[in-house]
């Protein structure tokens, strides 16, 4: 009975495990999405994302917030939430290799915050803007 137990055990922490690796993504994989997304909710989109409009949405202040508040100008720092205090990690891959890895996280903090800063969802072609201006920070 024990060896069956264990057995189940290794079994079910395998498949949790490999599950996890089958869900995570890459900044690259989220790119290719939100183009797609993109594109298909204007035609007007432009075929590529752009780092330098990623960056000036990034640090742009709209109701007294923007992203650098918590996340810093230099996102390859570590942030703070400015009303809770609590801390950040940075938010370049550069700095933090497991940052948009996981689309749920994205997919969710994305959300709240834009609905934070903005008041509402970002588009794809923000979300796309700002990792690509992520992902060029060395």
């Amino acid at each position: 009975m024990k060896i069956r137990v264990g057995l189940i055990s290794t079994c079910t922490a395998i498949a949790i495990a490999a599950s996890a690796m089958a869900a995570a993504e890459t900044p690259a994989s989220l790119l290719a999405e939100w183009q797609t997304e993109a594109a298909a909710g204007d035609s007007r989109v432009v075929d590529a994302f752009s780092a330098a409009r990623g960056r000036v949405f990034f640090e742009r202040r709209a109701q007294d917030w923007s992203c650098s508040s918590c996340h810093t100008a230099d996102p390859r720092n570590a942030g703070r939430h400015i009303v809770t205090g609590k801390s950040i990690g940075p938010m370049a891959p550069a700095s933090n290799p497991e940052r948009f890895t996981n689309p749920r996280k994205v997919d969710k903090w994305f959300r709240r915050n834009c609905k934070d800063v903005l008041n509402r969802e970002c588009t794809a072609l923000e979300k796309g803007d700002v990792l690509t201006y992520l992902v060029s920070l060395k």
